[in-house]
């Protein structure tokens, strides 16, 4: 079959858009409320920092992409600077760290479900997991995609319950001001003894970010354009996050948004407590853009590390059984049922902070070597007329103190599961490292139609679709002749 290539490449705009659209999903959902119970209305200040240090990071994969143009991520990273086994154990914390993602949105959704009914006994939430986990899989393994109109509408709902939340959120702070600032105080009534505690759970709303990991050949300029991308893209979301979160701590007391389990949904409710009609409205338009925005995510991280463990499989370094490809739909369904399976008993034993911990225990590996091997990538790929001096040094250093910082912030507990699990892949390792790459399965996956056709899905995510379709509505009113779409 003849490869279709884009007549244009990556600009600026476009991998600003899918940093945003890779992170920006249902987290700002499930995350909110967790700061308020450790450090109060002053985990607005951690909303900030963990999205600079979600920047740092980010610079230092777009420092990587420069020095070695694969796809791969961290995987290609760490095995170009250190060998196949330091790849393999990157690979797997990162496989590890997306599978047990997987498992917090069942859980995630399922809270928000019982926003409306709220007593449903453990047997009941079981049960909704299983399906929730059910129909994502049959959909990712069906290959079925929305057609361009079921998107919009689709992103739509997604995004206009917060936009709801917001200037509903906004209008009350500005009616009733004594309120809204007595909600603020006391600004630490903790302290800033559990600062790490929130910080590892916030972070993980900044996950995401290494989609700026395309290959630098498939951008426009890309030793300009990927930095400030990264940093364009991160400050938005950044920005996005900390406006929805002012807003929540505005109009509903920290004390009582600690023990929230559906916290954007419950404020938009409380919001309008002066007419109960439209509270219900309020509450439930907010609580079905969460169901929605929750599914969406589940069903694209789902498909995203069924395609990891696909790369791994092709190296010859997992089973080859998660390479295996549906002959109907041409999706890895093996793989996508094991993860599936595993991530679905997680979300029903594990709890919702637990798991997020440990994912993000696993995504600071994956980050740690990234940013530690830019130096030894630096050696080995050069890049033409470029002198490292000390500046050069500091956001890669920098990267492996934050990382290395969210490591040691887990609990003794999360670090202890992490360590197991890492060690499991050990002798996965062994059996499979001898083994010969799949190379036809190799090819597919790297090839540039994939490429393309992976960031055209991103940059049909959520708010990246919407600022996606005010470029095109801007080159319209301006006569400026439209870009060539990727296939």
């Amino acid at each position: 079959m003849t490869e279709i290539k884009p007549q244009r490449k990556l600009s600026l705009f476009d991998v600003t858009n899918l940093v945003i659209g890779a992170i920006i999903g249902a987290d700002i959902y499930v995350a909110s409320s967790f700061g308020a119970g450790y450090l109060g209305p002053f985990s607005l200040v951690v909303w900030v920092i963990a999205g600079l240090i979600a920047i740092v990071i980010a610079l230092c994969f777009a420092q990587c992409v420069m020095l070695l143009p694969k796809v791969g991520g961290p995987y290609a990273y760490a095995k170009g600077a250190w060998g196949p086994f330091a790849g393999f154990i990157v690979g797997w914390s990162l496989w590890l760290a997306e599978w047990i993602s997987l498992a917090v949105f069942p859980l995630a959704f399922t809270r928000y479900l019982m926003f409306f009914f709220p007593n449903l006994d453990f047997l009941t939430q079981s049960l909704i997991k299983v399906l929730f986990v059910a129909f994502l899989a049959v959909t990712n393994i069906v290959g079925v995609r929305a057609a361009g109109k079921v998107n919009d509408v689709l992103t739509v709902l997604k995004l206009a319950p917060l936009v709801f939340f917001v200037i509903a959120g906004l209008g009350w702070i500005i009616f009733n001001p004594s309120q809204a600032s007595a909600n603020f105080s006391p600004f630490a009534p903790f302290g800033f003894a559990s600062f790490g505690s929130a910080i590892v759970l916030i972070f993980w709303a900044y996950a995401g970010f290494e989609i700026s990991t395309i290959p630098a050949d498939e951008i426009d300029e890309p030793s300009k354009t990927i930095p400030k991308a990264v940093i364009f893209g991160i400050l938005i979301v950044t920005v996005f996050y900390l406006t929805t979160n002012v807003v929540l701590f505005g109009v509903r007391n920290w004390t009582q948004l600690a023990t929230d389990t559906a916290p954007l949904a419950t404020a938009s409710n409380g919001i309008l407590t002066s007419n109960a009609v439209l509270a219900l409205v309020g509450g439930a338009l907010v609580g079905v853009g969460a169901l929605i925005s929750v599914a969406g995510s589940d069903e694209s991280g789902m498909i995203g590390t069924s395609r990891l463990g696909y790369a791994l499989a092709a190296d010859g370094l997992f089973p080859r059984v998660f390479a295996r490809i549906h002959k109907k739909f041409k999706t890895p369904y093996a793989s996508v049922i094991i993860q599936s399976v595993t991530a679905l008993a997680a979300s029903i034993v594990g709890g919702l902070s637990l798991l997020i911990s440990v994912s993000v225990f696993f995504m600071a590996i994956a980050y740690l070597a990234t940013s530690a091997s830019v130096f030894p990538l630096r050696k080995k790929n050069p890049v033409p007329n470029v002198v490292y001096g000390k500046r050069n040094m500091v956001i890669p250093v920098l990267g492996i103190v934050f990382s290395a910082y969210l490591i040691t912030q887990c609990t003794l507990t999360q670090i202890l599961i992490g360590i197991l699990l890492l060690l499991v892949g050990i002798p996965i390792y062994i059996k499979y490292s001898p083994k010969k790459e799949l190379t036809e399965a190799k090819q597919a996956l790297i090839s540039s139609q994939t490429i393309f056709r992976q960031v055209y899905r991103q940059e049909h995510v959520f708010l990246a679709h919407v600022l996606h379709h005010l470029r095109k509505l801007y080159r319209r009113l301006t006569g400026k002749p439209p870009q060539t779409e990727v296939p």
